[in-house]
């Protein structure tokens, strides 16, 4: 199990270095000068734009920029915009959001998925289960912000089923046509992953000794086949509520949701690279420390994972 973790951190490590090198070499080495451009129509002064150069290295390689940025993360620093405000002072009232958006979308994803993958599993072969599997097939092949855009219009405009954009209606009323967009996309791999683990252990020679003993069908498919079947779903939600922690960018900048996605995405339309790697960077430790802690719990599930 020590072995295991180590080997999970020493990866996370690798990965966390890797991405952000990436990240941060993509934003800085964009063409534009950030610093002119702050001011807008109004130039700033050769001093004052050389002083703002100065204090955000701008004037040093990217490599060397990257250095000082992660020397500042050590020490818990996530970095400042130009204005001087610190990324993680704009992120902190913005987790909420985030986190109530994710936590829906993630119930609509477990709950929906499985019931339609073993639906699908129980009714193989039918028009029902080909309508989950055309649906499933669809809905991963809509861009996300098509898919906003489309709810947005026809479920919040044009019916008045749920608001428009921003969370001034609270939970649930503001959050669930954004969870409900968010989510199609994982329920539909879960739908998909639940449904061929079904079928897969109801023609297990177990399923077939429970019927001789006269276990009735339906204590046998909750009981042992769902049991069963559950694993490599709650797997792929557990990763996915990482990935939503992380930030729904899009769909919080199509319905003006004040969480950090919507930050991230202001940041890109503003240009402003230290809010870009601020929030990037967060986004990618929460998702980390996810990962890590899943792979423990499979490992804790499943000996076999720690002979892997």
């Amino acid at each position: 199990m020590t072995s295991l973790l180590l080997r999970r951190l020493l990866e996370a490590v690798l990965v966390f270095f890797g991405v952000t090198l990436v990240i941060y070499v993509m934003v800085y080495t964009l063409p534009g000068d950030p610093v002119s451009a702050l001011a807008g129509d109004r130039p700033l002064t050769p001093s004052v734009v050389a002083a703002l150069r100065e204090q955000h290295h701008l004037d040093e390689p990217v490599l060397a920029q990257y250095g000082h940025y992660l020397a500042g993360l050590f020490h818990g620093d996530l970095g400042a915009d130009f204005s001087g405000v610190p990324v993680a002072e704009q992120m902190a009232d913005r987790w909420p959001v985030t986190v109530r958006l994710a936590l829906t979308a993630w119930g609509v994803e477990a709950v929906v998925g499985i019931a339609l993958g073993v639906l699908a599993a129980l009714r193989r072969g039918t028009w029902t289960d080909r309508a989950v599997l055309a649906f499933t097939t669809a809905a991963v092949s809509v861009p996300v912000f098509v898919l906003g855009y489309t709810a947005q219009v026809l479920l919040g405009v044009r019916l008045g089923w749920f608001p428009v954009a921003g969370d001034s209606a609270g939970w649930p009323s503001a959050y669930v046509l954004p969870a409900l967009v968010v989510a199609v996309f994982g329920l539909a791999s879960v739908s998909r992953l639940v449904r061929a683990e079904v079928i897969d252990n109801l023609s297990a020679d177990y399923v077939r000794t429970a019927a001789a003993k006269g276990l009735s069908r339906r204590r046998t498919l909750l009981v042992h086949v769902l049991r069963n079947s559950l694993l490599p779903a709650v797997t792929y939600l557990a990763v996915d509520l990482g990935l939503l922690l992380g930030g729904t960018v899009i769909v919080e900048g199509v319905f003006n949701l004040p969480g950090v996605g919507q930050l991230l995405f202001q940041a890109v339309q503003a240009h402003t690279g230290p809010t870009v790697v601020g929030v990037a960077t967060a986004l990618i430790l929460v998702f980390l420390a996810v990962s890590v802690l899943v792979d423990l719990l499979n490992s804790l599930l499943d000996p076999r994972i720690r002979r892997d």
